[in-house]
């Protein structure tokens, strides 16, 4: 599809204009949230899943949220109320769609981020821990053991070996 829109966009030329690449790169992406978009409309209504939450307004508002600042001290009730429904509504739909309450489903999104930052940063653990939205480290560390089978010190050593050992082959 990408090749396609590169070749409409510089037709008629056969150098590149200033800023095509920028402006396919911005296209390419409004195809894939329009496409998203239209995907998730299509949904029958007894589907579940995290795009069918995402759909809700109310779950989907909440992982929006979540998302954007998953280091807040968010409970049942802050999420609740910036969504605008009762905590008993927030936790049904959560569980309704995506299986889980809101405040399981942000613990391993946290995780999840810090595994990320553990592999693509050189930020102490301690930091990491604080930038998800841990109050301590020690409170990450267990969970992160808990959820990856390894502390994050062991889990970050293994990923850059792996790394390497991908590099090289």
């Amino acid at each position: 599809m990408a090749g396609k829109l590169h070749q409409i966009f510089s037709r008629g030329s056969e150098r590149k204009r200033a800023g095509s690449d920028a402006v396919l790169a911005r296209l390419s992406e409004a195809l894939f949230v329009e496409t998203l978009r239209r995907y998730m409309a299509d949904l029958p209504p007894q589907q579940t899943g995290w795009l069918a939450g995402a759909r809700d307004p109310a779950v989907g508002a909440a992982l929006a949220h979540m998302h954007r600042a998953p280091e807040c001290p968010w409970t049942i009730a802050s999420l609740a109320q910036q969504v605008g429904v009762s905590r008993s509504v927030l936790v049904e739909r959560f569980r309704q769609y995506l299986g889980e309450p809101p405040i399981t489903y942000l613990s391993r999104w946290r995780l999840q981020l810090g595994a990320r930052m553990l592999t693509s940063t050189s930020f102490s653990v301690a930091r990491i821990s604080g930038d998800v939205g841990y109050e301590s480290e020690p409170a990450f560390n267990r969970a992160f053991k808990r959820e990856f089978g390894a502390p994050p010190a062991r889990f970050r050593m293994r990923a850059r070996l792996e790394q390497r050992a991908v590099r090289i082959t």
